[in-house]
């Protein structure tokens, strides 16, 4: 009897040991979003980036619905498994905060709405992640997700964020897949 995923031998195949990840880095006029993939070693390979330009639409709930809808028209495109979202920060100016903070509800309903778990990331991890220092500036983000990613040329810096938060969850989840714990024991408490 064959089972799904395996092959003749019972050895798993390649294809069925990677996950598709999709990061998402929110905003209110630019959502970025990245997509990749990453094999039980922890290597890393690309699949989808973009922002999606919300800014033009005539009212703010529309910009949301449309970051819900454009989300979910990429979920069903490219099939992600795990999210990663970067977490909300305290902004200075509480208008903007709060346009943020419905922009990333919109940005999870879509994901939640697809069956897909969400994991929320700060900032700081993020880029300590990817750059080594958590207050690395967005060019170093950039320059530094093009390398791990093999990408030629400039990244819009969105994007980029967003692809960076994919690769923080891929690298989260391998380390903790190799020390057997749970990411809530894993985090440090701020």
């Amino acid at each position: 009897m064959e089972l799904p995923g395996f092959t003749e031998s019972r050895v798993p195949s390649p294809e069925s040991r990677k996950v598709r990840i999709i990061g998402i880095d929110p905003g209110s006029q630019r959502t970025g979003v990245g997509i990749i993939d990453v094999d039980d070693a922890g290597k890393l390979t690309h699949v989808f980036h973009g922002a999606l330009v919300v800014a033009g639409e005539a009212t703010f709930p529309m910009r949301l619905k449309r970051i819900f809808d454009e989300l979910c028209d990429i979920i069903a495109a490219h099939r992600p498994a795990e999210c990663g979202i970067e977490r909300v920060f305290m902004a200075r100016n509480p208008d903007s905060a709060l346009k943020l903070g419905q922009a990333r509800g919109a940005a999870i309903c879509a994901v939640v709405s697809q069956g897909i778990v969400v994991h929320e990331y700060a900032a700081t991890e993020v880029k300590q992640s990817v750059v080594g220092s958590g207050r690395s500036d967005k060019t170093q983000v950039q320059h530094m997700i093009g390398v791990l990613l093999g990408l030629k040329g400039p990244l819009q810096a969105d994007a980029a964020d967003a692809l960076a938060i994919a690769v923080t969850h891929a690298h989260t989840r391998t380390s903790l897949a190799r020390v057997g714990i749970p990411r809530t024991a894993w985090r440090r408490r701020r």
